[in-house]
């Protein structure tokens, strides 16, 4: 069975169970607990907690999806038969408040163990066609905090048929499940499995598990459930390993056609790498080194090494990248975008390829090597720790160890943070709290009135250049604002000049700026601006510029402070405008006195 007709069976069948199909969510996460996506569940927190309604959102208490998912744990196990760094959870949900748990029920209402399982067992026998001498679960076995789940059990055991010998009870560490994150829905789980191999996880939320571990009970249990879309097709497909499918066949062989003496492992490496990197980049992450950013780049970095070390020449990353977007583009339409993808690699091939040459060329040359050393190659040339530990001559290989990595890496971020906060007499600016330090009250006041001049700039520049416009960043000190957008191409004189022109005319007009304090939601809702996916509090400061939020010039989620009003600017002045990535321009703007 292809994977396509997967994807489809599957959607299909839950939408005749009443389930609405919901897209997948971005990797760039909502959930402040984690970097990027690493669950179906994920987008659906705050309905498990009852904080947001299905029914009042999506018209019913039953979702299904294929979420994008990512897993930065995975990395350095690519390469093997199993691991992957991206990859799609197919799942179905209920969030409550229950129904009468009738598998014949297609309503609206919420479900439980009884229907969850019924419907997991029908799909993956009827539906798919798996023989069910291969079918085998798990339920969990109980503890001295969450009881054995005896009615998982005897679903499976009496309604389902399934012989006692093919139902084992297991422990928390396999068969209880979540949360994402530090907080947040959890419970017990019972797992399918074909030959022997997990294909579904159904998650039972009848707990929440609270920062300190402690578990309380949701007011609505809820369903949850998790199957590897890549795992699923290896077993549909019969092969042995996730990269036999059809899901990579085509890359691999691109791989191959290019590289034809790599070994089986380094093609794999590719064939994840280039994928993951192609769904980061048109889900807006770009190379840095912090979060997500710094996820990009390592992987960009770590098929870099590889590529210069076997030799590599040609169009390869291209010709892998086109292969991702004819594959998956017609449930991704983004992926129809190769060039702001081979845009970022081509920028980061730019930036680092040389660095990673002499790199390697300095592991060549390494007697001896440990943790500390390894940290050294990677601060100096970029080489990731992985890539260092494969290649390095095994009698040296063997010494390096990644606890070792990762303490000279802790001691370089606390230097790091030392230095950040002395920034100021080198001019720096903490806004991440919405706090302002500065040097003395002369530089606190010209910071406040740049900060304001920003928020101006940024609906200036929407004015002028279009809504698709959007902050990719900033950085204030007491001499001039740096703003970068996500724009493709130089801004010309006049476009400049006019965006100069609004900030300036909004400074005349001495509009007050204030701020309101709201949920999250409700600020989404005002049409305030703020940073695409940007983990931000449940209660958030929207600032905007003018006599009321309705009818403000500018709003924006923003922790403050700012000034009073628009005349204590004075006046401003774009001095500089220039490319500083592929889709990225940057503003420079001072104060005019």
């Amino acid at each position: 069975m292809e994977s396509e007709e997967i994807r489809k069976k599957f959607l299909e069948f839950f939408e005749k169970k009443g389930h609405v199909v919901v897209p997948s969510s971005s990797l760039l996460s909502d959930d402040p607990s984690v970097l990027l996506t690493t669950a179906g569940m994920q987008q659906f927190k705050k309905y498990f907690t009852g904080e947001l309604n299905a029914v009042t959102d999506f018209g019913s208490s039953r979702v299904t999806s294929i979420q994008k998912c990512f897993r930065t744990s995975d990395i350095e196990e690519v390469g093997d038969n199993t691991h992957l760094t991206f990859l799609e959870m197919m799942g179905n949900f209920s969030f409550g408040p229950l129904g009468s748990d009738n598998p014949r029920d297609s309503g609206v209402n919420g479900y439980f163990k009884r229907s969850a399982i019924h419907f997991a067992f029908e799909f993956l026998i009827d539906v798919l066609g798996i023989s069910m001498d291969k079918f085998s679960v798990t339920v969990f076995e109980g503890d001295g905090e969450v009881p054995f789940d005896r009615e998982s059990y005897d679903i499976w055991h009496k309604e389902i048929g399934i012989n006692e010998a093919r139902i084992r009870k297991c422990g928390r560490k396999d068969n209880f499940w979540g949360p994402t994150g530090n907080e947040g829905p959890c419970g017990p789980t019972t797992e399918l499995y074909v030959d022997g191999i997990e294909v579904w996880n159904l998650v039972f939320n009848e707990y929440f598990c609270n920062k300190d571990k402690t578990l309380t009970k949701l007011k609505n249990q809820g369903i949850d459930t998790g199957m590897g879309f890549e795992r699923l097709t290896a077993v549909l497909q019969g092969v042995s390993t996730i990269y036999e499918t059809d899901i990579f066949k085509d890359s691999i062989k691109t791989i191959g056609e290019h590289a034809p003496n790599l070994s089986t492992r380094i093609k794999r490496i590719f064939a994840d790498h280039l994928r993951s990197i192609s769904f980061l980049v048109v889900d807006g992450v770009r190379p840095s080194n912090k979060e997500a950013g710094y996820v990009l780049r390592r992987l960009i970095r770590r098929i870099l090494a590889y590529k210069i070390q076997y030799d590599i020449h040609g169009e390869f990353f291209l010709a892998v990248i086109e292969v991702v977007s004819r594959k998956l583009s017609d449930y991704y339409a983004n992926l129809k975008n190769t060039k702001a993808i081979t845009d970022i690699l081509t920028e980061e091939k730019m930036r680092f390829e040389a660095a990673i040459r002499k790199g390697l060329k300095a592991l060549e040359e390494k007697t001896s090597l440990d943790g500390r050393e390894a940290f050294y190659l990677y601060e100096t040339f970029g080489l990731p720790f992985d890539v260092i530990k494969e290649l390095a001559p095994r009698s040296m290989a063997n010494d390096i160890h990644y606890k070792d990595f990762e303490l000279e890496m802790k001691k370089h971020q606390e230097v790091s943070r030392k230095g950040q906060e002395k920034k100021f007499g080198g001019h720096g600016l903490v806004l991440d709290t919405g706090e302002l330090k500065a040097r003395d009250e002369d530089e606190l006041q010209r910071v406040l009135r740049l900060h304001t001049a920003t928020h101006l700039l940024q609906q200036a520049l929407r004015d002028v250049l279009g809504d698709s416009v959007r902050q990719a960043g900033s950085d204030i000190t007491a001499e001039r604002t740096r703003f970068d957008l996500h724009f493709n191409r130089k801004m010309r004189e006049d476009e400049i000049k006019k965006v100069e022109d609004i900030v300036n005319k909004k400074i005349e007009e001495d509009l007050p700026v204030s701020y309101r304090e709201m949920s999250r939601r409700d600020a989404e809702r005002t049409g305030a601006l703020h940073f695409f996916k940007q983990k931000y509090p449940d209660h958030v400061k929207v600032y905007f510029v003018g006599h009321s939020l309705d009818n403000a010039y500018s709003k924006e989620f923003c922790g403050g402070p700012h000034v009073d009003h628009t005349g204590s600017i004075k006046k401003i002045k774009i001095i500089k405008e220039e490319a500083v990535a592929a889709g990225i321009r940057r503003i420079r703007v001072a104060l005019v006195e």
